[in-house]
């Protein structure tokens, strides 16, 4: 009985490491206030070796590109679009086209103008993370960035 019972816990705990959920992209957002009513907003992916993430602009047919919303408020409002950097580029395969796409780190921005001093800019980033093997189902991280 001691045998079966020590081969079960054995079982699920192969099991359990097993079914780790791999969350390669982490995420952190910021504000710098660079005027009287303006600031910048920036969201920093940290991203484990071996994946990347996508750049916001990816054609049809590919991975989920990285996206950006905001919940409407009449605090602030955006100027033009979220920048990214140049992102790297390379064929894939699997989506039998070329992708733009981020490695190890990557910061977006994206301007405001304030309308009022203090305020919380709220949205989320859905994102895809791949690695040479596997993509993951696409993410998305919700953010409350806070203006002083």
């Amino acid at each position: 009985m001691k045998k079966i019972v020590i081969l079960l816990v054995a079982l699920f705990t192969l099991s359990a490491a097993q079914a780790q959920i791999l969350d390669p992209v982490k995420w952190t957002f910021a504000a710098k206030k660079t005027g009287k009513d303006e600031a910048v907003l920036f969201f920093k992916a940290t991203i484990d070796n071996g994946w990347n993430i996508y750049s916001q602009h990816i054609g049809e047919g590919g991975p989920v590109p990285t996206s950006f919303s905001f919940t409407p408020s009449g605090d602030y409002q955006l100027v033009g679009k979220v920048l990214e950097p140049a992102p790297n580029k390379k064929f894939e395969k699997t989506f039998n086209m070329q992708v733009l796409y981020f490695t190890k780190e990557v910061v977006f921005q994206q301007k405001i103008k304030l309308k009022k001093g203090q305020t919380v800019v709220k949205g989320a980033v859905e994102f895809m993370v791949c690695n040479d093997t596997q993509c993951l189902p696409p993410d998305e991280k919700a953010f409350a960035i806070n203006l002083k």
